[in-house]
C-alpha cells in the first residue's frame, strides 16, 4: 500500500508574494481557478500574508471580494490563509474584538483553513485566534516558526507542540520562512511530533538556500502529511520548490500524492504566461531566483535580503551590505533570538542597517524596537541582552503579560469614527488594519472622482 502525502500549492499567495511582490491581480487568477480546483491539491493558499495590503495599496482591489470570487470558482479544494495571530495581517497587535471579528468574517467569506503564527512563538499571542477559528467553524493550523539558535532545540519545539495539542488545534505547520530547515532537522522534528500526536503535520519551506527538495524528502520519510509547493512557473528562488518536480519524485519513491499531472501541466502553462507579463513590466527581478547559501549562514529570509539591499541602495550605501548581514545575527542575539518573520524580520533588519550606517550600535532605535524591549510584542525565546535593554529603555518596567491585555476593544471606536464611510463589517476591518490605504480606497469606491483635484476655471470679462 502506497504511503500518502498531500500538497498545498502557494501560487495564489506565497509564490507571487515571494517572487513578484504580491502583484498578481484577481483578474489574472480567475481563468485558472477551476483547473486548480481539479488538480488534486489538499488545499490552496489564496489569502492572508501581504495579499490584503497589496490589494488595497497597489491593485485598487477589494481583498474580501477577491476571496469571495475564488470561493465561487473553487468548490472542492480547501482554501487556506496565513494569519499573524494577534497581528492579523498588519504589523502591530490588535484588540481581541478585532481579531475575533476578522477571523469570523474570513471564514464567512470562504476560508476553510487558517494557518496562524506568532513571530516570537509566544502561544499567548495565539490563544484568541485559535479559539475564534474553532468558534466559527474553521480549521486551525498552528505554526512552529522555525529558526536556528542554541535555544531552538527539538525539545524547545516540542514544548510548543504540547501547548498546541492542549489547545486542540487541527493541524501543526512547521513554518520555515527563511528556507533554513535542513533535511536532518526536518526528519527529526517531524518524527518527534508524529511520535506524540496523530494531529496532521504540514511542512513549509522556501527554495532560497537550495536544499528545499531534500528537506521535503526527509520530511516525507519521517511521516509528514502535507508539504507546501508552488506550481513550477512561479517556483524556486525565494518561492517554494516546484509542485510537479517534487510530486513526480515522491511518486517514483512509492508515495501517493493524489495529484492530476495533466491538470498540473495546464496550470504551469497558464502561469508561464502570467509570469511573462511581470517580466516585461520589470516587476519580476531575476535576482529572486538566485540560490543563496548565505541564507543558511545568516539565517535571513530571501525577502529580507532583498529588502536590506533596497534600503542600502536608497541610502547609496550598497557597499555596507555584508556588514549589515553580519550585524543581523548580532541584533537577533540581543533581542533573545526571535525567528526572523514578519514583523520581527523587518524590525531586526532596520536596526541592523541603522547600527552599521551610524557606526554606533543602537544610537538610533525605531519605536518598534523600544516596544519590543518593553515586552509589548510578547516573550522572546531567550532573555534579551540586559545592557542593550538598559541602553534603549533605561529603567522602564518590562511588561510580562499578554500584550493584547493592554488594549481596549477597538470596534466601537472605529464604528464611531468611520461608520459613515463603510457599508459592511468587512470594510470597517479594512480600515482597522490599513487605515491609510483603506480609507482612500473606500472613498474612491463611492466617488471615483473624490481625489481628483478640482479644476478652477477663471472667467475674464
Amino acid at each position: 500500500m502506497k504511503k500518502k502525502i498531500r500538497f498545498m500549492d502557494t501560487v495564489l499567495r506565497d509564490a507571487h508574494q515571494s517572487l513578484i511582490a504580491t502583484r498578481m491581480t484577481t483578474e489574472q487568477m480567475v481563468p485558472i481557478l477551476e483547473t486548480l480546483d481539479e488538480a488534486g491539491y489538499l488545499s490552496l493558499e489564496v489569502w492572508g500574508g501581504a495579499t490584503f495590503d497589496a490589494c488595497l495599496r497597489y491593485l485598487n482591489e477589494d481583498p474580501w471580494e477577491r476571496l469571495r470570487i475564488i470561493r465561487q470558482h473553487v468548490k472542492h479544494t480547501k482554501l487556506q490563509m496565513l494569519l499573524r495571530g494577534q497581528n492579523l495581517l498588519g504589523y502591530k497587535h490588535y484588540p481581541d474584538d478585532i481579531v475575533e471579528t476578522f477571523i469570523q468574517k474570513s471564514i464567512e467569506n470562504g476560508i476553510d483553513v487558517i494557518r496562524v503564527f506568532d513571530a516570537l512563538n509566544d502561544m499567548r499571542n495565539l490563544e484568541v485566534s485559535i479559539k475564534a477559528i474553532k468558534k466559527y467553524g474553521g480549521e486551525c493550523q498552528c505554526c512552529i516558526c522555525y529558526t536556528i539558535s542554541d535555544v531552538h532545540t527539538i525539545e524547545y519545539y516540542m514544548g510548543l507542540v504540547q501547548k498546541m495539542i492542549e489547545l486542540k488545534v487541527d493541524s501543526i505547520a512547521i513554518k520555515d520562512m527563511a528556507g533554513i530547515l535542513t533535511p536532518d532537522v526536518a526528519y527529526n522534528l517531524v518524527k518527534a511530533i508524529k511520535a506524540v500526536t496523530a494531529i496532521p503535520v504540514e511542512v513549509h519551506t522556501h527554495a532560497t538556500a537550495g536544499i528545499s527538495e531534500m528537506t521535503y524528502l526527509k520530511a516525507a520519510e519521517a511521516g509528514a502529511d502535507v508539504i507546501d509547493t508552488a506550481i513550477s512557473s512561479l517556483s524556486g528562488g525565494t518561492s517554494q520548490p516546484a509542485t510537479e518536480s517534487v510530486a513526480l519524485a515522491l511518486e517514483g519513491l512509492g508515495y501517493d500524492t493524489g495529484l492530476n499531472f495533466e491538470k498540473l501541466n495546464e496550470i504551469a502553462d497558464y502561469f508561464k504566461g502570467i509570469k511573462e507579463v511581470f517580466v516585461k513590466e520589470g516587476i519580476f527581478n531575476p535576482k529572486v531566483m538566485e540560490v543563496e547559501p548565505k541564507t543558511l549562514l545568516y539565517q535571513v529570509p530571501g525577502g529580507m535580503l532583498s529588502n536590506l539591499l533596497s534600503q542600502l541602495k536608497d541610502a547609496h550605501k550598497e557597499e555596507l551590505y555584508y556588514d549589515v548581514l553580519r550585524e543581523v545575527p548580532r541584533v537577533r542575539a540581543d533581542l533573545g533570538y526571535p525567528p526572523l518573520v514578519t514583523p520581527i524580520s523587518q524590525m531586526v533588519g532596520t536596526q541592523a542597517v541603522m547600527n552599521v550606517m551610524t557606526k554606533e550600535r543602537y544610537k538610533l532605535v525605531p519605536n518598534e524596537i523600544k516596544d519590543y524591549f518593553k515586552g509589548l510584542y510578547g516573550q522572546p525565546p531567550a532573555p534579551v541582552n540586559p545592557e542593550i535593554q538598559k541602553k534603549i529603555i533605561g529603567d522602564e518596567a518590562v511588561f510580562t503579560g499578554r500584550p493584547a491585555d493592554l488594549l481596549e476593544p477597538g470596534l466601537p471606536e472605529l464604528e464611531k469614527e468611520y461608520g459613515q464611510f463603510v457599508d459592511s463589517m468587512e470594510e470597517l476591518l479594512m480600515i482597522a488594519l490599513f487605515p491609510q490605504v483603506a480609507l482612500p480606497y473606500l472613498k474612491r469606491k463611492k466617488d471615483p472622482f473624490y481625489d481628483i483635484p478640482e479644476q478652477r476655471v477663471e472667467l475674464y470679462v
